[in-house]
This record gives C-alpha cells, structure tokens and sequence, in this order.
C-alpha cells in the first residue's frame, strides 16, 4: 500500500468535525444505521447474538438455531440484532439461507445490523500475502451482511510485531477490506478484541491511519485485556474509541441486587457515549455465567434506567 493510502484524510476530518458539532447542537443522524427521526429516544437497543451462545453451541439447557435468533430477541422486546459468523459459518455464500434469516427477522419486525466475523485470519498479518488472504476470507461476510441489510461487519484487527509496525499492518488489511466494502455500501468496524486492539489509543491510531469514511470502531465495555494480567482503563478506552464509533457493544457479566452491573459504571460508561455525540444502537453483550435470558434482561433494564436519566 503507497504511503498516501495510509495518510489521515484531512478531508475526512473536517467532515467529521462538521458532524461532531451536529451531534453537539442536537441534530439527528442515520450515520449509525437508525432512521435518525428527532422522536427517537437518543439511543436505541439491540441484542449481540453471543449473549447467547451457549444457546447456539448447544451447551446449555436452553437450545436454540440461528433462524430463531430474530424471533428471540422480540420475544425480549428488542428489535435489532446483531449477528455472530460462528453460528452460520458454512452458510455466508448460502443465498437461500441467507433469505430464510432475512425473512425471520422482516416477520417479527427485527432489524439485521451487523455480522461480528471472528476465524478469518489476521487482517494484520505480517506476511503480505496471508494478509490479503485475511481480507479475501472476510468478502463473503460483506456480501452476507449486505444481502442481509446490515450497516456493517465487525472484524478484528490482530496483528504481531512493534507496536507502530502492527498500527501499519492493521491499517493496510483494514483499508483493503474497506476498499472493498465501500461500493457494497457497508462499514467495517473494529472491536477492541484483545492484544494490542484492547489499547484504546493504538486502535483509535489505526483508523485515523485508515481514514476512510466507511471504517471505525465498535467500543466494547469490557474488552480491554491486553495481555495476561494487563488491562487497559475501559473508560479512557471507549472515551478514545468513541469518535469513530458506528456501534456500541454494552458488556455486562455480574449485577448487584439493585441491578447494576458490578465490573463497569454504565451511567459514567453512557456519559461518555452521549458525550461524543454517538445516537445510534447500543448492543447487549451478556458474558456472565448465570443465566444468559436473565443476563440480557438485567442489561437491557438496566440501559434502559440510565436511557431515561441521560434523556
């Protein structure tokens, strides 16, 4: 890639400036996949399909299939979901399954916004060619997600190596996939994810170095493990993050018995989201060990209180 593809787009910020000071005065936005209409509430709430993935891998009492992840989530009062490649991995070439999920989530007025894409390979590969590998394996989720009329895919940016030679490496596989993904009308959004992607400030430096429009972020609360015993601070994080977020991943594990969740402060975590102007859907991501329903009801409750004391 020449050294002009990964230069910031100046361009691109100013654009981003203008809108940062939109969000600010008020003003409503579709940039995040909501119809952007001033009634709606200033964020809304969808559902992450691994909060229940011991559903989905059969490991747990409750068993469910992918085709009734649509139909689940209205039964919870949510009505936008967010997908995970794991539970249909053999089928993001399959157009008639693909139908079957689109006509599941249209019957219970459910919204597709998103695939999370994880075993593709390293999209910073070291090695040139494994790298372009890498993104090749994620064009057919962009496809599927397309054909679903989700916003984006969410892809990891793992890479090796120094710490300004893995902002390069993930920024070049990042721009490929979004070179590709951009005439599809799709955004590819990275999630802090581990190994250096947990370090608010190196991601936040990769999509700066990317700059493009349809590339971003996705802040997840409670990603921000380094390495081993090293965490990065979750609200330094998603307050770095946030800028180039186009969604919102609420990680929840444990709550207390006035039904807060006990690792991460949602109040000031969703003061930081308002903050940056963000007005698009905010995931539940249950990762606890109790009760996955009870899980995603208490974060759902929970978004929901500090929704009305934000308002």
């Amino acid at each position: 890639m020449s050294e002009n593809k990964l230069k910031i787009n100046r361009r691109h910020f100013s654009k981003a400036s203008v809108a940062a000071g939109m969000f600010a005065a008020g003003m409503s936005t579709s940039a995040f996949g909501g119809n952007g209409k001033d009634s709606d509430p200033w964020f809304k709430i969808s559902l992450a399909q691994w909060s229940l993935n011991r559903a989905f891998f059969k490991r747990s009492e409750l068993k469910l299939d992918n085709l009734e992840f649509a139909k689940v989530a209205r039964d919870l009062g949510i009505d936008a979901v967010e997908y995970v490649n794991q539970f249909f991995k053999d089928k993001a070439t399959d157009v008639k399954y693909l139908n079957e999920m689109k006509k599941v989530a249209s019957d219970h007025g459910v919204k597709s916004l998103l695939i999370m894409c994880d075993g593709e390979g390293q999209l910073g590969n070291p090695n040139k060619d494994g790298r372009k590998k890498s993104v090749e394996n994620h064009h057919k989720w962009v496809e599927a997600a397309k054909h679903l009329g989700c916003h984006s895919i969410r892809v990891n940016a793992a890479s090796s190596g120094e710490y300004m030679e893995q902002v390069k490496l993930a920024a070049d596989g990042l721009a490929q996939l979004s070179e590709f993904a951009k005439p599809h009308g799709l955004n590819v959004i990275v999630e802090n994810h581990g190994g250096l992607s947990s370090n608010g400030a190196w991601l936040a430096t990769v999509i700066k170095t990317v700059g493009m429009d349809n590339c971003g972020t996705l802040p997840d609360f409670g990603n921000f493990r380094v390495t081993g015993n090293e965490w990065y601070d979750r609200y330094k994080g998603v307050t770095e993050l946030m800028p180039h977020a186009k969604a919102v991943s609420a990680k929840s594990h444990d709550f207390d018995d006035k039904g807060n969740e006990t690792h991460t402060d949602y109040l000031k975590m969703m003061k930081i989201v308002k903050a940056a102007g963000y007005r698009g859907w905010v995931g539940i991501e249950f990762e606890g060990g109790a009760d996955q329903m009870k899980g995603i009801k208490l974060t759902k409750s929970l978004l929901e209180r500090v929704r009305k004391e934000l308002a």
